[in-house]
């Protein structure tokens, strides 16, 4: 590879992106694949749209800002590292100082990984992360009750009107432009084994 190789992963929401992105991390030295995550790139809470009951909804495109998420990717592909503050739900946490260095493999990850042309177009491969959706909801009140200090009322009503509209309007559909579908109702190890052994037959194809 002369220049780096780009991957898009996507999928629903608690469809189980981030934990086979770790294992898939774990195949490989911290200079042969970068991670850069959309959850970096939500705007300031002021710009996150709010639903009609006045509850932010992160689970729309308008959330994102694609324009320094492109970027970033940009410097990336170019050799260029990136040093970024890593995103907080909690208003009151401080924030990680994150440096992403340019790597042999980027990988994208995020809901909306597919779903910006700029972004999209950037992409050497695409893969779609699947899982049904009762497998879905667990995670994510599992994830969010741990990991966000959610209630339960919280997670179900985010799941209702936010979550589940934005798969069926957004994410469902570009589920058909992804070259590889993992599912992932159950574990992800084929894929997982696939993935990992074509990136390493990538990786050594680099020059000395």
């Amino acid at each position: 590879m002369t220049t780096p190789y780009i991957i898009g992963i996507t999928g629903g929401s608690a469809s189980g992106k981030t934990f086979f992105l770790n294992s898939l991390l774990t195949h490989f030295k911290t200079d042969e694949v970068c991670l850069i995550s959309q959850d970096n790139y939500y705007k300031e809470r002021k710009h996150v749209p709010k639903d009609t009951n006045g509850v932010f909804n992160f689970d729309v495109p308008e959330s994102i800002d694609f324009e320094q998420f492109g970027q970033h990717i940009h410097l990336l592909k170019n050799g260029e590292k990136v040093i970024m503050n890593e995103y907080t739900f909690e208003c009151d946490f401080e924030p990680k100082i994150l440096t992403l260095r340019p790597a042999p493999v980027i990988v994208v990850e995020g809901i909306f990984a597919f779903h910006d042309p700029v972004i999209s177009a950037m992409l050497d491969l695409k893969i779609f992360i699947d899982a049904v959706e009762h497998v879905k909801i667990r995670r994510r009140i599992i994830r969010d009750t741990n990991e966000r200090q959610y209630d339960l009322d919280s997670i179900l009503y985010r799941w209702e009107n936010h979550v589940a509209p934005t798969y069926e309007r957004f994410i469902r559909p570009v589920k058909q432009d992804a070259d590889i579908i993992i599912n992932n109702n159950h574990d992800f190890e084929n894929g997982l084994k696939l993935l990992s052994v074509y990136l390493r037959s990538l990786l050594e194809k680099e020059p000395a």
